[in-house]
């Protein structure tokens, strides 16, 4: 594979990511009966923000230009996303949309673990952020029992 598809495919999670940096910061914003949850998402909000800098840099690395915007799709799930808000503004409607959100981003990430010829280093980013979606998807399953 060339470095070319390498960066094609990690700037497309880099998209999905910074789709999910939003997705959390909405999730904090509905889980206002929670100063614990708010702090929590706060706190992985910050987290996922590194790890976009980290794909970004990547990219960069790689010769290429790292996206800094969302998906195409990200307004419909941010209209879905307020839409629930509307009518469930609590945690529980915090914790369904963050498991929600990062079951979609883990799956997406998997996806692309598949791309045949990435390279070690791209791999092993991939890894890591499938790893921190996962742990983050978990927490979320955890708390809502």
């Amino acid at each position: 594979m060339t470095i070319e598809k390498n960066i094609e495919v990690l700037s497309g999670v880099t998209q999905t990511l910074i789709d999910s940096c939003k997705g959390i910061q909405m999730c904090e914003a509905v889980a206002n009966d929670s100063q614990f949850l708010q702090a929590e998402l706060k706190s992985r909000q910050t987290n996922r923000k590194y790890l976009v800098n980290e794909f970004q840099e990547k990219i960069a690395k790689y010769g290429g230009k790292y996206e800094e915007r969302s998906t195409a799709s990200a307004p419909i799930h941010k209209s879905y996303m307020e839409f629930i808000h509307t009518f469930e503004a609590n945690q529980k409607a915090a914790i369904d949309l963050l498991n929600m959100g990062e079951a979609h981003l883990a799956q997406h990430i998997e996806s692309k673990l598949d791309e045949e010829g990435l390279t070690e280093g791209s791999i092993r980013l991939l890894r890591r952020a499938h790893a921190k979606t996962v742990t983050c998807e978990q927490f979320a399953y955890y708390l809502n029992g």
